[in-house]
């Protein structure tokens, strides 16, 4: 038995050798060398890491660390915009991070400038006012999270803040910085955009405010100006009684959606839709609105043939881009399943 133990040690033992430096192919190694992201990450952050993984296959490892930038943590609004003035496209906004960091780790992000504006305590607050929530850029998730006022006057966006990553990030991440990055993947704004919110941003020149189909434009991409700052999301509070439903589905949770949906609906007494939004999650490269289902919903009660065929129009046309999770096939039919289940969440829950 001992020498059975002693020769199977050493036969591991050769397993675990390395090899000598003259039979390792360097090319071999090349070749076969992956760098990945956490499955949290979105769609568009993973397209971007795959090409350049394979600009630095050849290499023997890995960025992990940004490029040099140099440093501000302005303390007063006014101070951050004339800072953005100055610098411009060469300059980074740093509210949470959740976002910026990785991309800076992996260079994907390369400003020579960051300006943190974690200090402006000025842009962190949660208040109701004339009608409208107003939630400053700074406010972070967890805070929209936790207010007991926003879950009771403002379903959606307790709804969908819930699916927003872990604890952990929302602790961190930014209301404001969810919106400014524009990932289509991302449940925020697509809650504003069915709330029909808008945002505003300043910069040194004045102020200038955005609907969602003004704000958002594609991919990570945003109608504001390099000087400017998002400052505040205003969100028209639903009337009494507003029905609402977030949905969507994600390999686990905390990552980005695959597809979803969210409804705001009002309904009458007669029991049919008064007035209905409907915003679509990871199904192009924006938040999508389906105004004309919204329309053609109005008047109709939400049954169950009702909502086969609202589903079916909200995704004739589009064309949402494929990955390893799924083709743009499938994703389609997943949108089309979530705005089914939304309609029937928003169809059978009554709101606050």
């Amino acid at each position: 038995m001992g020498a059975r133990r002693r020769s199977r040690n050493t036969a591991s033992a050769r397993l675990l050798r390395p090899r000598p430096p003259d039979l390792v192919d360097p090319a071999r190694v090349a070749a076969t060398r992956t760098y990945s992201l956490p499955l949290s990450v979105g769609p568009v952050q993973q397209s971007l890491w795959t090409r350049w993984s394979v600009r630095r296959s050849s290499e023997r490892r890995p960025f992990v660390k940004p490029t040099p930038f140099e440093y501000d943590d302005p303390k007063s609004l006014d101070e951050a915009l004339s800072l953005l003035a100055e610098y411009g496209e060469d300059a980074k906004v740093l509210a949470g991070g959740q976002s910026l960091v990785p991309l800076l780790n992996f260079r994907l992000a390369r400003p020579e400038r960051l300006i943190d504006i974690n200090r402006i305590t000025e842009l962190d607050y949660l208040r109701f006012e004339n009608g409208s929530l107003r939630i400053g850029a700074l406010t972070r998730q967890s805070t929209l999270e936790r207010s007991v006022e926003v879950a009771h006057r403002v379903r959606l966006l307790a709804q969908a803040v819930s699916f927003v990553g872990h604890p952990q990030i929302r602790n961190r991440g930014t209301v404001g910085g969810s919106v400014a990055h524009a990932d289509p993947a991302a449940e925020l704004p697509v809650a504003f955009a069915a709330l029909g919110a808008r945002f505003h941003a300043r910069s040194t020149a004045g102020v200038r405010s955005f609907t969602a189909d003004e704000l958002f434009k594609t991919h990570l991409t945003t109608a504001l100006r390099p000087d400017e700052l998002l400052v505040e999301i205003e969100v028209p509070v639903p009337v009494f009684g507003t029905r609402s439903a977030f949905v969507e589905f994600a390999r686990r949770h905390g990552d980005f959606a695959l597809g979803g949906a969210a409804v705001v609906a009002q309904i009458g007494p007669t029991g049919t839709c008064t007035q209905i939004a409907i915003a679509l999650l990871s199904a192009g490269s924006v938040p999508l609105r389906r105004v004309e289902v919204e329309q053609w919903l109005v008047g109709r009660r939400l049954d169950t043939a009702t909502r086969v065929e609202a589903a079916e129009r909200c995704v004739a046309d589009i064309h949402p881009s494929g990955d390893t999770h799924g083709g743009s096939e499938f994703r389609r039919g997943l949108v089309q399943e979530m705005v089914k289940r939304a309609l029937l969440e928003a169809a059978t829950t009554i709101g606050p």
